[in-house]
């Protein structure tokens, strides 16, 4: 049975991940899940900083970790207050249709619902020189949509995400596979992993994920669908400037 009809009681609790060096990247997320959504977003950002200061996560960073939510991203269970359905996603995606869509499969069978790649990336560092890491269910974190009221995932407590590994938090481990819902894949395509087909409309992205670095690093400003991205930024910018002015 899926969950949509009582999601569109409340807003829909989105956290993006945030990290200072991709300020834009976050602005433009935000901006583009606000501008096409037609059921109301309750939208905050995962940041570190805020975090430690509220004793909710203290883990010394480590060397694999390429951005600030590496793992307080697993915090949004806890942080929505284990109610209802809430959304994570990595701050370097661009959505370009309606989040309702999908909400709309959204299944409470399920703990967590993600696109379930298939992925190894080619590439030794990403973004702006980070080191690339090869695991399990690569990706898969980078967009959960989290049944918060799932008894599997009250045990996901500011103790555990400061103190478990990565490996275990990233592949999931504390659920079974059945318990772990898929997606289509067009809500996390990765730039230069995923396809559009020709002449398969089912295939071009529904939300954009520029995983190996977006067009706000100088390396990767002309990466597939930059022209988006950067369409989208001036959008946000000129929005920004009426509401300030």
């Amino acid at each position: 049975m899926g969950s949509a009809d009582h999601l569109l009681l409340a807003p829909l609790k989105i956290f993006i991940g945030y990290d200072p060096r991709e300020d834009a990247a976050f602005e433009v997320c935000r901006h583009s899940l606000l501008k096409r959504s037609s059921i109301p977003l309750e939208i905050s950002a995962i940041k570190q900083a805020n975090l430690r200061s509220a004793g909710l996560y203290w883990r010394d960073r480590g060397p694999t970790e390429s951005t600030e939510f590496s793992f307080t991203r697993f915090l949004t269970p806890y942080l929505a207050g284990f109610q209802g359905w809430a959304m994570f996603v990595d701050c370097d995606f661009l959505y370009t249709d309606d989040i309702a869509d999908l909400v709309a499969l959204l299944d409470d069978r399920y703990a967590v619902m993600c696109v379930q790649h298939e992925y190894a990336p080619k590439e030794a560092t990403k973004m702006d020189g980070a080191v690339q890491t090869v695991y399990p269910r690569k990706n898969w974190s980078s967009m959960v949509l989290y049944n918060c009221a799932h008894p599997k995932n009250k045990i996901l407590t500011p103790e555990l995400v400061s103190s478990q590994t990565g490996a275990f938090l990233h592949r999931f481990a504390w659920l079974e596979d059945d318990e772990i819902g898929s997606v289509p894949f067009v809500w996390n395509f990765l730039v230069g992993h995923n396809r559009v087909e020709e002449n398969d409309p089912n295939t071009f992205p529904k939300a954009i994920h520029y995983t190996s670095g977006g067009p706000w690093f100088e390396r990767y400003k002309d990466c597939e669908f930059a022209d988006l991205w950067q369409k989208q930024l001036k959008e946000w910018k000129k929005e920004k400037t009426l509401g300030d002015s």
